[in-house]
């Protein structure tokens, strides 16, 4: 008798289905072809003045200079910028060609480039070529 209950002990085991862990599935890469890719227009601009925007933590927004004209900038930078006024004088690179957007009632007119960001420090793409440059 022992031994059919282990025999029927047997049979009813049911292998356990382990839980996988879910593996983000990567997304794949978005490629640009080389005439996109000239759509994009990236210039050198000098930041004449920046501040932050009350109500926001985040954002600040700057006043830049890419030679001809000036421009409003507006950049979810303020908390790598405590002093916003430390970014005065530092010419670096913007994206300038980008339909402007509305933030907080006010128009961004350029987007600044940078890396980092999260828990790395932000770094920005800083240039000694004159505010108007065109990156090539």
């Amino acid at each position: 008798m022992e031994e059919n209950t282990q025999e029927n002990n047997q049979q009813n085991v049911q292998p356990q289905e382990t839980a996988q862990p879910e593996v983000a599935a990567e997304a794949a890469p978005v490629y640009l072809s080389i005439d996109d890719f000239h759509k994009v227009e990236i210039k050198v601009g000098e930041i004449m003045s920046a501040e932050k925007i009350e109500g926001s933590d985040k954002l600040l927004k700057l006043k830049v200079n890419f030679g001809p004209e000036d421009r409003q900038v507006l950049s979810g930078i303020a908390v790598y910028y405590p002093d916003p006024v430390a970014l005065v004088g530092i010419k670096c690179a913007f994206v300038t060609n980008l339909k402007p957007r509305m933030m907080m009632g006010m128009e961004s007119q350029a987007m600044i480039l940078a890396t980092g960001g999260g828990e790395e420090p932000l770094a920005l793409f800083r240039s000694d070529a004159p505010p108007g440059s065109q990156a090539r």
